[in-house]
């Protein structure tokens, strides 16, 4: 085949050929294959390269190649006339080979584009796919990758997106639904199952019934990136299933689409966003920018590594060959490259403007914030993201932890920034299992944790409030295991977190016992009243309102099964109505959603001395300093005002004032409600320890005496009903 000099100056002329192809200088930007009604304009970034090639293959995968001509600032690019949608390509990179010194380059290499907007076919784990020779970590591999590898393809920007328009939820509104785009749908008997596990899948109407009917408002969907499935779980007859495998920051992954693989899957998404939009749902992505699916120094050469890798990756300063690693992963993305920095945020704005998402969690976020070695709350990340116009005004919510030194950063992330609130979770395991010294914690993560968000400006919305991830125990396993039960992932049980901080309610995984199941569902009732009713914002575990179990595996990671899968057949109903009432409890009372925090006093212009939060003990008195330190003290009761609410413009709103009552110890408490300066008529809303807990008491008057009675681990919430 001919070859271009890529010296060559002529800008826009036709700079050479290979059989059936002009190749023209084009454009350094945008990056990625860029088509027109014309050809495809190719760009792809290499300060390292000496050389680039474009390899282009058709669908028998006979591969052509042709130098990309130009190099401008160190972004290598090309147009070839004729080329457009659909065609598959990749890059092979000539350049230094030194290990040593972290530079990784090898032409027999078939490298994806790191912009590419769709990905075809897996990684076919063999030796050819690494840039070394196994065993030989310096020794150059010499075998051709690309019968094993993926490929790139170019994808047009031609969806109708008709009248769509983002939901935006306000942050004090929102309440998040973590799911996964397989496991939602794949055994859901009203999807059909050609549809099953894709996004068009998540797109068809009995998917979107039950979020709608649950009352959630934000989908927030484990990682769509595409990914790799790791070597050694597909020798252990496993898969990655969550995702947290990155191999392309554009490109939804291929194996959700039901329309295929061959550039498809872009439309199918957009068409899922479309139709939970038309719905009033909002679509979150968790992203991983931290790491990719190219592992440790032993990993795969499949995308940057072969590009670029002392550019691309943190390289460890004592051993180049090796990485620095934030993530637990093998390598970490280096941000403090310019490039790098430059693909996360294009492809952020990707994925708003073209794919209409409406916000990301981003996956060890601490990990985007080193700038040399400690988290940098002024780094270049978030001062991008700030100055940014697009990216600011979606929500952006962090995983505000690594796994490296001075990683764990709850209640340090920037405004306009909401955090899991890792805080809170632990606080309310601990308070229901029955911890000592967890009151005073609970009610400062009760109220929003103003003392992690408060002093930078910030809401209580800044708190997203969780029980349950993706990343441990259901709600059911959660009170129904106290140890990991992990053999299934090949591991020996070693991986997971060990200290889950769960209670199993007196025997080990499932029981016919009639007391343990009637505590456990109490439990599972308090933690998710808890969640619901505390002021943030809340994100339930997608499946806990169905009573979804893992049988104790915390770590399910690897598990594309029915381990994994939501279990439609099997749903508790009775957890799925209460987990409705909640939400539409908390939807319709502003009181449990606030804008603001609670003041320290009585609120400016109130009639009387109560303030808009009272604690109570259980004799009715107000909580004095010393009561959140009792020992032993596993029962308390908060008041919280109606009065003094203000809407999302700022109007005054008057809400009704609710008493909720709480008792995790193990036997009956009596708790009094202060009729000295809460006179008037109370009407229980719900009763955790109820067979029915809307139902039973719902509306009942709770006694001429004010006194209310709770059995051991259960929670009573009322609403003062005498005239205003």
């Amino acid at each position: 085949m001919t070859r271009t000099d890529p010296n060559s100056t002529a800008s826009g002329a036709h700079e050479g050929t290979t059989p059936g192809h002009q190749v023209w200088t084009g454009e350094a930007y945008p990056l990625g294959a860029t088509p027109d009604d014309q050809g495809t304009n190719f760009a792809v970034f290499s300060r390292l390269a000496e050389r680039v090639e474009l390899c282009l293959f058709d669908d028998a995968g006979t591969e052509q190649r042709v130098d990309l001509p130009r190099m401008t600032g160190f972004t290598w690019h090309g147009y070839l006339p004729g080329i457009g949608p659909g065609q598959r390509y990749g890059y092979r990179v000539h350049g230094p080979w030194d290990p040593s010194t972290g530079r990784r380059c090898n032409p027999r290499k078939l490298l994806l584009d790191p912009y590419t907007r769709a990905i075809e076919g897996n990684v076919r784990w063999s030796d050819a796919i690494h840039g070394h020779v196994p065993g030989d970590p310096f020794r150059r591999q010499e075998q051709d990758s690309a019968p094993d590898v993926p490929r790139s393809i170019v994808v047009a920007s031609d969806f109708d997106w008709g009248d769509d328009h983002a939901p935006r939820v306000p942050e004090a509104e929102t309440i998040v639904y973590e799911t996964h785009v397989k496991g939602f749908t794949k055994r859901h008997p009203g999807v059909p199952e050609e549809l099953r596990g894709t996004y068009a899948g998540l797109a068809h109407p009995a998917a979107i019934k039950h979020l709608t009917e649950l009352g959630v408002t934000s989908v927030e969907l484990l990682p769509v990136h595409h990914f790799v499935h790791d070597g050694y779980l597909l020798d252990r007859g496993l898969r990655q299933y969550w995702g947290y495998n990155s191999i392309g920051f554009f490109a939804p992954h291929a194996e959700y689409a039901a329309s295929g693989t061959g550039g498809g899957q872009v439309n199918e998404f957009k068409a899922m966003v479309k139709a939970l939009h038309a719905a009033g749902l909002e679509v979150i992505l968790d992203v991983v920018y931290n790491h990719t699916g190219e592992g440790n120094h032993r990993g795969p050469m499949l995308s940057m590594r072969g590009l670029d890798n002392q550019a691309y990756y943190r390289i460890h300063p004592d051993s180049p060959r090796h990485y620095t690693d934030y993530t637990g992963t093998g390598n970490t993305l280096n941000v403090r490259e310019p490039y790098v920095l430059q693909l996360i945020m294009d492809s952020l704005r990707y994925w708003i403007t073209e794919m209409h998402i409406d916000g990301f969690r981003f996956d060890l976020a601490s990990a985007l914030a080193r700038e040399l070695h400690e988290v940098d709350r002024l780094s270049s990340f978030f001062d991008i993201i700030q100055q940014d116009p697009v990216i600011r005004a979606v929500k952006l919510i962090a995983e505000p932890w690594d796994v490296g030194e001075g990683g764990y950063q709850v209640g340090n992330f920037p405004p306009h920034w909401a955090e899991w609130n890792g805080h809170y979770r632990d606080s309310m395991r601990d308070v229901w299992r029955g911890e000592p010294d967890t009151l005073h914690d609970f009610g400062r993560r009760f109220t929003g944790s103003a003392d992690l968000y408060a002093d930078e400006g910030r809401t209580p919305a800044a708190s997203v409030n969780l029980i349950t991830a993706h990343d441990g125990f259901t709600l059911l396993d959660l009170v129904t295991y106290n140890r990991k039960h992990n053999r299934a992932n090949g591991d020996h049980n070693r991986d997971g977190e060990t200290w889950n901080r769960s209670w199993n309610c007196g025997v080990e995984g499932p029981t016919d016992d009639p007391a343990v199941n009637a505590l456990r569902t109490r439990q599972r009732r308090n933690l998710m009243a808890t969640l619901l009713l505390s002021q943030g914002m809340p994100m339930i575990l997608g499946g806990d309102e169905l009573g979804r179990t893992q049988h104790g595996n915390n770590n399910a990671y690897c598990h594309d099964s029915e381990l994994s899968w939501f279990d439609w057949e099997h749903l508790d109903e009775e957890m799925l109505d209460f987990t409705r009432r909640l939400v539409a409890l908390r939807r319709e009372h502003r009181v449990f959603r606030r804008r603001e925090w609670f003041h320290e006093g009585v609120p400016e212009g109130a009639d009387d001395e109560i303030r808009d939060i009272e604690w109570c003990r259980p004799d009715g008195t107000r909580m004095a300093d010393e009561d959140w330190h009792t020992d032993g003290a596993a029962a308390i009761a908060v008041y919280l005002s109606g009065e003094h609410l203000g809407d999302r413009h700022g109007r005054p709103v008057i809400d009704d004032s609710f008493y909720l009552a709480l008792n995790a110890t193990a036997e009956p408490m009596e708790f009094r409600l202060p009729d000295d300066w809460l006179a008037g008529a109370w009407s229980c809303v719900f009763d955790t320890a109820a067979e029915r807990p809307f139902g039973a008491r719902a509306g009942e008057t709770c006694g001429t005496a004010h006194e209310l009675t709770l059995v051991g681990h259960s929670m009573i919430l009322a609403r003062r009903v005498e005239a205003r």
